[in-house]
């Protein structure tokens, strides 16, 4: 039997409709969780103060009223003066102290001030010699208020009439805010203060110096710019800027600082120098300049020339994460049945050229020059193959352990990529859950076809880890984790694996005594780790986020296995449920 809705009152109010409305609201087996959600957001109190407040605030603006009169805390300290004269009784007395109480001074003295409107702008008078200096209808006196922010306005000087011009305007600026000053307008006057013989540092530090209320006069532009719309582009930062220590910034008040790995939304890129953007989640509405990509790299290349900047690639190799202690171990662990090659310290990578790949490389920009990528959010979906992890690690991290781990406690729902090897099969061993075992020449031709992402030579014996092995375990809706060396990863970063890659390394304490423990920082039992070996951890993470750290997603401090573990349960977990940031190039059709 369906319930009809009871009819409301002419004169009912929002608050009674909000709270008739959520009585009305009734589980459906189909959206409990939203029914649920709703109920409680519309029984909310504070919403129903809001309603209340909406309606009187209706009320007032339909009845219109008229103040009494428009010196109410005039009239009130006559009377108080009034009742000091002579003897009180105790009800004058009483009134004596409500009328002399701070607080109904202060709500009489802003009764006064909306009864009298003083809250209206007041302009300043004009010059004498106005009429005289400039026509009427061509300037423009613009009073705005700013606390310590910038006024969000950059200047310059027009070089053939020597105009103080406004150059740009910061996007949620006070300047953007008040929509009274574009680019293009010529500024004359600063709090009456003529700005014509001034130059434009001057200017600039004249502005950032006033406070509270801005007097600006200005001869607006013969055509006067739309204001800005928010942009949709977003860039990772691939480097650290601070805008205090470069001297090219038009107004380095206005920069806008960053760290590398940061999400960037650019609003403009109008100047082909100097952009404006805001960082994602950043509470300030306010943009800043950064440089553009291009500026950006022809000053890094003009520092390389002139020899105060090393070159991108750096000649030396950083060490890396050792998957084994033993010097003559054939590097294979048991999961579940399964044996599985940690070739970390089976061989030494191949570095060939690989200029003649078929297509399998990266897809992202490859630039000399770490600046910007742009990126978009991406979330998996059903019908998609599950992202590509990736696992690298600084020394000591142990991570083909960690990776082991983690498939073990759930090997349905991950898995690694099968290698490949030219070594005799072993009489327990299968084709193709082992290992891939091949001949020589036919491990030669898949180097040669590029076929691999990383391959090595352990005791005359050839290893490595091809495409097809991943795209093995991805078919079966599995996720892969792989753990490489650094240098794979411009292999692996492809719209067709969508990498999600974490730097590994072992929190390493900062004390320099010799540790009597017999414990590393990854784990795992070692005979002592000395002062050397704690700063060579050290540096090797240096060096591989020196190097690779704006290729990473996520840092994983490895404090010991179980934790880490955990940690990268958990991360596996988000991947595969919430939204991040890609490379727009992995996700455009």
């Amino acid at each position: 039997m369906k319930v009809a809705m009871p009819v409301l009152t002419a004169g009912a109010g929002l608050h009674e409709t909000l709270a008739l409305l959520t009585s009305q609201l009734r589980p459906d087996a189909n959206h409990t969780e939203d029914m649920v959600f709703l109920k409680d957001v519309f029984s909310e109190r504070s919403l129903g103060y809001l309603m209340k407040i909406h309606e009187k605030l209706r009320q007032y603006e339909r009845q219109s009223p008229t103040p009494v009169l428009h010196s109410a805390s005039s009239l009130a300290d006559d009377v108080a003066e009034e009742l000091q004269s002579g003897p009180m009784s105790s009800e004058e007395k009483e009134l004596l102290n409500l009328l002399t109480s701070p607080h109904l001074k202060a709500v009489l003295s802003v009764h006064d001030t909306v009864a009298q409107k003083n809250f209206d702008p007041v302009l300043p008078p004009l010059p004498d010699d106005f009429e005289d200096e400039l026509d009427e209808e061509s300037v423009k006196i613009v009073r705005l208020v700013k606390n310590k922010e910038p006024l969000g306005a950059t200047i310059r000087r027009d070089e053939a009439s020597g105009a103080v011009i406004v150059a740009r305007i910061m996007r949620g600026g006070a300047a953007d805010r008040s929509g009274l000053v574009h680019v293009g307008d010529e500024l004359r006057e600063v709090n009456g203060v003529s700005v014509i013989h001034k130059r434009p540092d001057e200017i600039s530090q004249l502005l950032s110096q006033s406070q509270g209320s801005i007097t600006l006069k200005i001869i607006p532009a013969i055509k006067e710019e739309d204001r800005l719309k928010d942009s949709k582009v977003y860039m990772r930062a691939l480097f650290d800027y601070i805008p205090l220590e470069d001297k090219a910034t038009p107004c380095q008040e206005a920069g806008l600082p960053f760290k590398r790995g940061d999400i960037l939304q650019v609003v403009t890129q109008d100047d082909p120098t100097w952009w404006q953007a805001k960082r994602v989640g950043d509470s300030n509405l306010r943009a800043g300049l950064i440089p553009s990509k291009l500026f950006q790299e022809r000053r890094l290349a003009y520092r390389i020339k002139m020899g105060t900047l090393p070159t991108p690639q750096s000649p030396k190799k950083p060490p890396y994460d050792q998957g084994c202690d033993k010097e003559d171990c054939d590097c294979e662990g048991n999961i579940n049945g399964q044996y599985i090659a940690g070739l970390r310290r089976s061989f030494r990578l191949s570095r060939k050229d690989r200029q003649g790949s078929s297509g399998e490389g990266s897809d992202s920009e490859d630039s000399d020059f770490l600046t910007y990528e742009e990126v978009t959010r991406y979330q998996q979906r059903s019908n998609e193959r599950p992202r590509l992890v990736v696992l690298i690690g600084s020394l000591g991290a142990r991570i083909n352990e960690l990776k082991q781990r983690v498939i073990a406690e759930n090997p349905h729902r991950y898995a690694v990529a099968v290698p490949h090897t030219t070594r005799p099969k072993k009489p327990h061993e299968k084709e193709g859950v082992e290992y891939h075992f091949v001949t020589k020449q036919q491990f030669d031709t898949d180097v040669l076809d590029n076929k691999f992402i990383e391959h090595g030579e352990y005791k005359e014996n050839q290893y490595g880890t091809s495409i097809e092995a991943i795209r093995s375990v991805q078919a079966k809706n599995k996720m892969c984790i792989v753990d490489v060396q650094p240098e794979a990863l411009r292999r692996l970063r492809t719209s067709e694996f969508k990498p999600y890659i974490i730097f590994v390394k072992p929190r390493v304490p900062e004390s320099r005594r010799r540790r009597s423990a017999a414990t590393s920082p990854g784990g795992g039992e070692h005979s002592r780790v000395t002062d050397d070996d704690l700063q060579e951890m050290r540096q090797s993470a240096i060096q591989i986020d020196q190097q690779y750290g704006h290729f990473v997603d996520r840092v994983l401090i490895k404090e010991d296995s179980a934790s880490a573990c955990t940690e990268l349960k958990g991360i596996l977990e988000r991947l595969e449920r919430e939204s991040l940031w890609v490379p727009v190039s992995w996700v455009r059709t």
